[in-house]
């Protein structure tokens, strides 16, 4: 099996990280690439740097940019009306499909928040999809949003019925949505992107702020209690073949440890799980 790359991703980091720092942090941890954003492109912009330059920054330290993320209120039924709001998203929207072919990444990260009938979701994932073009479009269900688990992200996926229309899975959501490998029954291999991999604390946030606990306190692969591990034997059991492995642990008490003491603690624990699991990811 060809290697697949694994990725820092975005949030791992923090948003504040200056973008050359970013890179070469992630390089001495031993990642093969970085997620971005649409907010840390922009934040790297606004600091001075201009594409080219930070083509250069990754040509220099050969790394990639493996993973662009992250596309919301797609949905929103407003959203041809001019409003700020509605107008940052469309700007945000086009940023996204700006740095995925900047950066040569064939797929995009997307959720949504909002709630609204499964076939209002289904219209506008389709209008989503044509929007994007070549580029995948890649659905992650979370426990506290709009598409809480798999069942409801594979039903839109399907009924949208679009070749670039694709799932991304994360431990996070399968574990705080008590997902199961035998979930995956009815969603064909192929019609997975791309996976994420972190663990969860053993005791869970109430319902009213778990998107708290998904935003500030993941735990690194393998630490926790959600068995990173078995999430990854049952995606290699299901025939799934990721374009990425993405490690994203949303932490503060771990980021304040450092940026690269945290990178390395992420890129350690990552590597641990998957020679368990799945070593033919490695190459």
């Amino acid at each position: 099996m060809t290697k697949v790359p694994l990725t820092i991703s975005s949030y791992t980091l923090g948003v504040d990280i200056d973008f050359e720092e970013r890179v070469k942090t992630a390089k001495a941890a031993g990642f093969d690439g970085i997620g971005l954003r649409a907010e840390t492109y922009m934040l790297a912009v606004k600091q001075g740097y201009s594409d080219d330059r930070m083509l250069e920054i990754l040509a220099e330290n050969d790394m990639k940019v493996t993973e662009v993320e992250y596309i919301t209120l797609w949905c929103d039924p407003n959203k041809t009306v001019e409003t700020p709001e509605t107008l940052l998203q469309q700007f945000k929207e086009q940023t996204v499909y700006h740095m995925a072919r900047l950066f040569g990444v064939g797929h995009i990260n997307c959720g949504l928040m909002e709630h609204h009938p499964e076939e209002v979701h289904v219209k506008a994932f389709q209008e989503l999809c044509e929007r994007a073009k070549e580029l995948v479009i890649g659905l992650e269900f979370m426990p506290y949003s709009g598409v809480p688990d798999l069942k409801s992200a594979w039903n839109i996926v399907k009924k949208a019925d679009c070749d670039n229309g694709m799932l991304i899975l994360d431990t996070w959501h399968w574990a705080r949505a008590d997902t199961m490998k035998e979930d995956l029954k009815d969603v064909p291999a192929e019609k997975v992107v791309s996976i994420q991999i972190c663990d969860v604390l053993e005791r869970r946030y109430p319902d009213t702020i778990l998107r708290d606990e998904s935003m500030h306190d993941r735990l690194c692969p393998g630490t926790g209690w959600g068995d990173t591990v078995g999430f990854l034997k049952a995606i290699k059991e299901h025939g799934i073949k990721p374009r990425v492995v993405g490690t994203e642990v949303i932490s503060d008490p771990i980021l304040a440890l450092g940026y690269q003491k945290s990178a390395n603690m992420n890129y350690e624990t990552s590597i641990d799980v998957i020679k368990q699991a799945w070593p033919e990811l490695l190459g």
